[in-house]
């Protein structure tokens, strides 16, 4: 990991983030639990076009905060005995629930499924909410000109509680054995996830985005997943008049906040050479988690597939 580019790695163990934290971070959260909890989810399961032997697969729907018509593909065994274990997945940024047939191995495992779309990306999902300011150039920044509550990702994280206590409440799925899964925006959702419905049994989190927006500024890496940060000081504050405003109210919405809630177990997986999620953030969202956790490393690896992670991921999550 060449001293260069990120922090070493015995710093990265200790390294506790850069990013402000607003003060009213919990209550914040707090009271978007409420409003999530008061909603009329109106789940509706569609049988789609798609057939495979033993699956039973679904377009489900629900609505989520601000009214959204949320989709997430749902599959689960055609016959089971007793209740049966479930898996969330999150996908990458920009992308969307990906193809019914990858997700047939963990059916075949016996669990129930429900990869999420998210709002306004490559999937079957709404967005619903018009905001002030720049909606250029990525989701992260979405709602910065407007009040805190009107931060996509907001809505983003407590569509993936939402989908979480929907899942739980299905029949044969015991709420005690469901897990989430995700890399890159997938992993930092997956963070999400696993404070905000602390049920969740257990996590696997790969390289996650969203943590730690400063660090990612300073270190020069605002690009690829993060470059819409550069667009909005060109734009909105050149003469950087509003970085420490700007920075805590990214606060909200940085993962690493909210990884104190985490009851899960937690597998993680960090490549030491990512330059689009560099690990030093991902260890300020790690570093936070109080309950029983391991992590990863791949020293040669970047932004990208890690050998032998998806059999770690299932051999964990089975174990369930």
């Amino acid at each position: 990991m060449p001293l260069s580019f990120d922090l070493p790695l015995e710093k990265c163990q200790h390294y506790m983030g850069r990013n402000p934290r607003p003060a009213d971070f919990d209550a914040y959260w707090d009271r978007a639990l409420q409003e999530m909890h008061s909603l009329d989810p109106q789940v509706e399961m569609r049988p789609t076009a798609f057939k495979a032997p033993g699956a039973e697969c679904f377009n489900m729907y629900f609505t989520g905060v601000g009214g959204a018509r949320v989709h997430a593909k749902l599959l689960r065994p055609k016959t089971s005995s007793g209740s049966q274990p479930a898996l969330l997945l999150f996908h990458g940024y920009s992308g969307n629930s990906g193809d019914w047939n990858d997700k047939l191995g963990w059916v075949a495992a016996g669990f129930t499924v429900a990869a999420l779309d998210c709002r306004g990306q490559g999937g079957l999902s709404e967005d619903s909410g018009s905001v002030k300011g720049m909606t250029f150039k990525g989701h992260f920044l979405r709602g910065l000109g407007d009040h805190p509550d009107r931060l996509l990702y907001r809505s983003m994280y407590l569509d993936t509680a939402q989908l979480a206590r929907i899942v739980m409440g299905l029949p044969g799925v015991d709420a005690g054995r469901v897990a989430a899964m995700g890399g890159s925006q997938g992993g930092g959702l997956t963070l999400a996830c696993a404070s905000l419905e602390p049920r969740i049994k257990r996590a696997v989190p790969i390289y996650p985005f969203l943590c730690d927006y400063k660090r990612t500024w300073e270190m020069d890496q605002a690009k690829g997943a993060y470059e819409e940060l550069s667009y909005y000081f060109r734009n909105f504050d050149p003469q950087h008049e509003h970085e420490d405003e700007l920075f805590t109210k990214l606060g909200y919405v940085d993962v690493q906040f909210l990884c104190p809630r985490i009851k899960a177990e937690i597998l993680m997986a960090t490549s030491l050479m990512d330059t689009i999620c560099p690990p030093s953030t991902q260890f300020a969202a790690y570093n936070k988690i109080t309950s029983k956790k391991r992590m990863e490393l791949y020293p040669d690896f970047g932004h990208e597939s890690l050998p032998g992670m998806g059999d770690k991921a299932f051999a964990f999550l089975t174990a369930m």
